[in-house]
């Protein structure tokens, strides 16, 4: 049998012979035949163990290291070190696997909207059964207010209204008649029809979405960013424990101290709350954001936010108010624009709610005229216009619709000759137009033209604002609509957008089928186009996929059916005010409030955000490298232990159990699309690093070699050392510029580095788990580190200087790269 995609496009009397179908529809035999050999009319759902969701959050870099600090810490017996590790280890997947599963399941908030039951002609007889056990070639009726329950063609010769907004974008109900396409998932708005089903299941146009939702996805920058840093840790703690084990062996150490090294070296190297750290800032992060009416299910999409330079905007409720609003009138001679606005709401009513009709009341406010109606026809396809009788002075009647109706109406009306340059001219500015006339008498009077209403659906107030704020944070924003290029065009003027609307069948050609790698061509037309029309939902997946293939960090908001998959595949998937559940299920952040300011006021929470993640992970790193070193150079050098591994997990629980607070910390956020520039990050954080390793070395080697103090109590010196310029190097990272650049650090991280750090030293001063200091070596300590601040912050300005010069320095197509 013919695929789905080549059915759709044969005529009604192919199709009927290709499914070896007939109007009388199927057997209940032929049909049980059918639907063992395709399956069931639904949406399969491939669901994950929870179990190995959970135990996904153990597996990776930063996780392998620390699984191996916890093995070693029970070879070697020290129960403290492996409880805590083993807490902190659980914490991490704990919190990842929680704030992970907040978004409901994309696919089933689509199923949801499928209808559960259909009237279906069996042996001759209409029988309602479940939507499942249709198949193709059976015969449906659908009638106003149904769901279509799959992918049809009209059999009879009418003419029905149907609403497929939540599916293709389309913002007013499109007439379909014998032979056209029905959707599933699309309502009929109005009218009544028999139709033969042509495709089920994940075949059908509703199916195909929620397989491009299955496939969609993308590894978030974060988590990249993470398993680089992971990877950089791990080469290096792989390198120094084999040069150091190496050298043990050689020097005849026992295995047991050579294995407590290993230990060591293994916490040292081990950013143990890295990830709690990180995602701690990104929870924090999403609250402040939720209160600004954004609230964000998926939370590596909080730094993804932070870096879109490419924002993807559905054009129906989002830039636009999805309603019709009356934006232009036409009058001939002899007439005026109240009279035809008051006819107009003379021959609407509300009560049935027609958006035409709601538009044209809503324009005409109080100039609708007191007469009373005595007699009303409502619209219908075949007619296509509404007409009222009218009680006034005199009797008259008053017709509006469409105007090539309405001018064959007021045939003998001469003002009717202008009648169809006036509706091109409304459609070139992707206007639809609404024809009005007016006949005196009851019956047999002479129709006459009052004139046209141009309708159109009016953008939302602030979207024009927000795309100029949205420029001034360095992004592009693309229209994507379902809509026709008149009037994607048209809105794309209004609100500040280019006049580039690219026809996305045009793209067809190019774009090659969903899902496959994305053709050069297709990706230079998409990357310079300023918006698209006539979208369907794989347009909108490939066009996603097209910008981030060549580099982009893609945001798509969107609100319906049709949405979902590229929200999905979006780095920041953004479901605005009143979306449908699927797309609010697909996407990484949902809006509560109407327009797309608030995207305006995310992008720069999430900016704020993602510098404080940078310079979070900048220290990390540094104080890691800094760690190990000193270790390392300390068992080549002098043979000696220079820190417990009590004395390092302390470390790892006191610094960074209060670096949390800089979740909270004030910042500065970029005023470009924020991204994980590793090279820098990692150039920088190593520069402070190495920097950190000679000053504590150095203080090792005065306090051996010149003050010759006991090296019981040199360990306890260089734990306090670590703890004390661990802290102090936050102040260096969290800003590119000098440490005292505003806004200077939150209360909260000051209070919470000042509490832990008098707990260092207390513990380092009275001896807990280590040789007591005393209140002298503490002041030294505290004095040394505090020089060596200053050095560092300087080597940091350094390094920048440095980095900027190369970038200035390197080719437009490296800085590009770059």
């Amino acid at each position: 049998m013919a695929t789905a995609t080549e059915l759709k496009e044969m005529p009604l009397q192919s199709v009927l012979a290709a499914l070896d179908a007939a109007p009388d529809g199927l057997t209940t035999t032929q049909a049980a035949d059918r639907l063992a050999r395709y399956g069931p009319n639904e949406i399969e759902e491939k669901l994950r163990s929870a179990l190995l969701t959970f135990l996904g959050y153990f597996w990776g870099p930063i996780a392998w290291m620390i699984e191996a600090a916890l093995i070693l810490s029970i070879l070697v017996k020290h129960w403290s070190d492996a409880v805590i590790i083993g807490v902190l280890l659980a914490m991490n997947g704990v919190v990842a696997f929680a704030e992970e599963h907040q978004a409901t399941n994309a696919i089933e908030a689509l199923k949801s909207r499928l209808a559960t039951s259909a009237r279906v002609r069996r042996d001759g007889s209409w029988v309602e059964i479940p939507v499942r056990e249709l198949v193709p070639g059976d015969v449906i009726r659908v009638r106003l207010g149904d769901v279509v329950p799959a992918d049809a063609k009209i059999l009879e010769d009418v003419q029905a209204q149907v609403d497929q907004s939540a599916l293709t974008g389309e913002s007013l109900p499109v007439t379909r008649g014998q032979g056209e396409d029905l959707y599933s998932g699309a309502v009929v708005a109005q009218g009544e029809t028999d139709a033969v089903v042509y495709a089920t299941g994940t075949n059908s146009f509703f199916g195909r979405t929620t397989e491009l939702v299955s496939e969609a996805g993308t590894t978030s920058h974060f988590q990249q960013a993470v398993m680089r840093i992971g990877h950089y840790l791990i080469v290096i703690a792989v390198v120094l424990v084999a040069i150091t084990v190496v050298v043990s062996i050689i020097r005849g150490n026992p295995v047991l101290s050579v294995l407590e090294f290993a230990l060591v070296v293994t916490i040292a190297s081990v950013p143990v709350a890295l990830p709690a750290v990180l995602s701690v800032t990104m929870a924090v992060g999403a609250r402040h954001l939720a209160k600004r009416q954004a609230v964000v299910s998926h939370l590596p999409a909080v730094e993804e936010l932070g870096g879109i330079d490419v924002l993807c905007s559905d054009k129906t409720g989002t830039l636009t108010q999805n309603k019709l609003a009356v934006a232009e009138t036409w009058t001939p001679g002899g007439s005026d624009e109240d009279g035809l606005i008051g006819a107009a709401a003379l021959a609407s009513r509300s009560e049935d709610r027609d958006p035409i009709d709601l538009a044209v009341l809503a324009a005409a406010g109080s100039r609708v005229p007191t007469d009373r109606v005595t007699g009303f026809q409502p619209f219908d396809p075949v007619s296509k216009r509404t007409e009222a009788r009218i009680d006034g002075a005199s009797p008259y009647r008053v017709t509006k619709g469409a105007p090539q109706v309405i001018e064959k109406l007021c045939g003998s009306d001469s003002a009717t000759a202008g009648v169809r340059e006036v509706v091109e001219r409304f459609a070139a500015r992707g206007y639809r137009s609404l024809g009005v006339a007016r006949a005196d008498g009851d019956e047999d009077g002479d129709w006459r033209l009052l004139g046209v209403l141009a309708l159109a659906d009016p953008p939302r107030e602030d979207s024009a604002d927000t795309i100029a704020a949205a420029r001034e944070l360095g992004l592009t924003v693309k229209m994507v609509t379902g809509d026709q290029v008149a009037i994607g065009r048209q809105v794309a003027g209004q609100v500040g957008l280019g006049d580039d609307i690219v026809d996305a069948e045009t793209l067809d050609g190019a774009s090659g089928e969903a899902g496959s790698d994305v053709d050069e061509a297709f990706a230079d037309e998409v990357e310079v186009a300023d918006g698209f029309a006539q979208v369907f939902p794989e347009h909108k997946y490939r066009i996603v996929k097209a910008l981030q293939a060549r580099g982009h960090i893609v945001g798509m908001t969107g609100d319906g059916v049709n949405d979902a998959p590229a929200l999905k595949q979006a780095d920041a998937g953004i479901a605005v005010a009143g979306a449908t559940d699927a797309a609010r299920a697909a996407a990484d952040v949902v809006l509560l409030s109407a327009g797309l300011s608030v995207i305006v006021e995310a992008i720069r929470q999430a900016r704020e955000i993602f510098a404080r993640m940078t310079s979070y992970a900048t220290y990390r790193i540094a104080e890691t490298i800094r760690v190990l070193f000193v270790i390392t150079l300390a068992i080549l050098v002098m043979n000696f232990f220079p820190v417990t591994a009590a004395m390092i997990v302390l470390l790892a629980v006191l610094n960074d159990g209060a670096i949390l607070s800089i979740a909270y910390d004030h910042i500065h956020g970029s005023s470009r699309p924020a991204a994980w520039d590793m090279r820098r990050v990692l150039t920088v954080a190593t520069a402070i690093g190495v920097m950190g390793v000679l000053e504590t070395f150095l203080l090792f080697v005065l306090a051996d070699q010149a003050f010759h103090v006991d090296r019981t109590m040199i360990r306890t010196l260089i734990y306090l050392k670590l703890s004390v310029s661990g802290h102090l190097t936050i102040f260096v990272t969290r800003s590119r510029g000098p440490f005292w650049t505003r806004p200077g650090p939150a209360p909260i991280l000051l209070g919470a580095v000042i509490g832990t750090q008098a707990i260092a030293t207390l513990i380092a001063v009275y001896g807990l788990l280590m040789s007591p200091l005393g209140w002298g070596w503490a002041a030294v300590v505290w004095g040394y580190a505090l020089f060596w601040f200053l050095i560092e912050d300087r080597v940091k300005l350094w390094t920048y200087a440095w980095l900027d010069r190369r970038r200035d320095s390197a080719s437009p197509a490296a800085r590009v790269a770059a």
